[in-house]
């Protein structure tokens, strides 16, 4: 600095603390900044973030049931109403029948001719009675003194033989009746009946035995 404004300064006080202040006010504010980020930057290194996880408190506990209380039923549940609900009608189809059909018209078959008719009856080839003798006379019967008529009717085959008979009148003693159908069919013989052509047809005869004992 030359002479002249080193004088021109001391000349001036008022500038000259002003340039001072503001000298040392900008080193101290260069200062100041320098330490205060370094001491920021540090302290941003050695921090740690710590991540505490908050635990869920704890499930409560339901309270302990009520001791020596009433048994309460539940009250009874009524079903709500049933709602009816009207169907609708079905729809009515109609339905064209087709015309019915009339089957044609078969003539049926002329009836067979009827069976030729009998001309001549069975006849038996000796009386009947006569086919009964005295030994045949049931001895239970013969014991206890019964008797009685015992009415028959005789099935006669073509060959002229006894195919069947019947009792048509009880003599009320059924020793009596057996025995008469059983000589009958053993026994009896009869010429057949024969029809208009002259063939052998069956027949039927009707007759009764007197059962009485000797006097």
């Amino acid at each position: 600095m030359s002479y002249a404004q080193r004088k021109q300064l001391s000349g001036n006080p008022v500038v000259a603390w002003t340039l001072t202040l503001l000298l040392v006010g900008g080193l101290l504010y260069a200062i100041v900044t320098g330490l205060a980020y370094n001491v920021i930057k540090k302290t941003a290194e050695n921090l740690k973030v710590v991540d505490v996880e908050e635990q869920p408190p704890p499930p409560e506990q339901p309270p302990p049931p009520p001791k020596d209380m009433p048994k309460v039923p539940p009250p009874p549940v009524t079903p709500p109403p049933l709602v009816q609900m009207q169907a609708p009608p079905p729809p009515i189809q109609t339905v064209t029948a087709p015309p019915p059909t009339i089957p044609p018209v078969v003539p049926s078959p002329p009836a067979p001719p009827p069976p030729p008719r009998k001309v001549e009856s069975a006849r038996a080839k000796a009386n009947l009675a006569s086919y009964v003798t005295d030994e045949d006379y049931p001895a239970s019967a013969a014991a206890a003194g019964q008797s009685g008529r015992t009415g028959f009717r005789l099935d006669i085959g073509t060959d002229g033989r006894v195919t069947n008979c019947t009792i048509t009148s009880s003599s009320g003693v059924s020793s009596l009746d057996s025995a008469t159908c059983r000589i009958m069919r053993a026994r009896a013989r009869f010429t057949p009946a024969h029809d208009t052509n002259g063939n052998p047809v069956t027949d039927s005869v009707e007759s009764s035995i007197l059962w009485r004992l000797a006097d």
